[in-house]
């Protein structure tokens, strides 16, 4: 079992032609995903040329709009590689096309037009994923993103995480026991997809035993999702706030961090996790031994 994406899923990527959106589509297809074309107005009717995951070469068409590629490929997840000023666009045609999954991986992105977009999903049938993040991996099955798919397989671990680079050490820290999967739901102030959303999923999913948790200063999320645990889930959790040295006051790296008294600084997330009954590490390796430990114990 996995959760939002697997073997199944039919991907497409808007901004298919691009530079980024090139190199990813090679690495996803390599990461065994089944991508079934792309979208670019300015380029539908021609290919692109790929190697599959069996090395087979394949010829991806490339369409006008998510609709067209959808009503074409059957197409359920759009993955955006798209510059930040037409990455709104993006996301609103495919939100309008009724796509199940869409990742949008752009880094930049102005906050107005993710909470146009965010906003123009709700009531929808449309999950966000993004922006500004790794997406989502459910290893040996599929990749929506930029996630290295030769970190960790598949096992018993779900794993959600403000953060890229500490969704791929996580990996890394836990690879001898693998990942049903893993989002990242990036660190902008405004989301998609949440820690309790992807918490949700991996309590109801039979297949995932654990769940590591990946916050960071800045907002009030981590709070959130420390009271959502204590009320509804049952499986162990272990989690890892990124930030204990940052300054008071000012923005670190991601947009959405930024702490103002003690609200927001990883003391006051540690706390509140801990008071859930969450183990949290205050190292990235710290917190993949207390999850070790629960693993071996289960």
């Amino acid at each position: 079992m996995s959760i939002y994406l697997n073997s199944d899923s039919k991907v497409i990527v808007q901004g298919i032609t691009g530079g980024e959106g090139t190199k990813h589509t090679a690495l996803m297809l390599k990461a065994g995903t089944n991508i079934v074309g792309g979208v670019n107005a300015r380029k539908a009717g021609t290919t692109v040329s790929h190697v599959d995951a069996e090395g087979k070469d394949v010829e991806l068409p490339v369409f006008g709009s998510v609709s067209e590629a959808m009503q074409e490929t059957g197409a359920n997840v759009s993955v955006v590689f798209v510059p930040p000023a037409f990455a709104k666009d993006a996301a609103m045609e495919a939100i309008d096309a009724g796509i199940e999954l869409l990742v949008v991986i752009t880094e930049g992105i102005p906050v107005q037009d993710t909470a146009e977009f965010f906003a123009h999903s709700q009531g929808t049938t449309t999950r966000i994923i993004g922006p500004n993040c790794p997406g989502i991996i459910t290893p040996g099955e599929a990749l929506a993103g930029i996630t290295p798919a030769t970190i960790a397989g598949k096992g018993p671990i779900g794993l959600v995480s403000k953060s890229g680079t500490l969704t791929y050490q996580m990996m890394y820290e836990l690879r001898d026991f693998g990942f049903t999967t893993a989002i990242g739901i990036g660190g902008d102030p405004i989301i998609g997809t949440t820690h309790i959303d992807a918490l949700e999923a991996f309590e109801a999913d039979p297949d995932t035993k654990a769940i590591v948790m990946i916050g960071e200063i800045g907002g009030d999320a981590e709070e959130r999702a420390a009271e959502f645990i204590k009320a509804n889930v049952t499986k162990p959790v272990v989690g890892y706030v990124a930030g204990f040295t940052a300054p008071e006051g000012k923005t670190m790296g991601h947009a959405g961090a930024i702490v103002s008294g003690s609200s927001g600084t990883a003391a006051a997330k540690k706390e509140a996790l801990e008071a859930a009954g969450v183990k949290v590490g205050r190292t990235p390796s710290e917190t993949a031994a207390l999850m070790r430990e629960i693993l071996q114990s289960l």
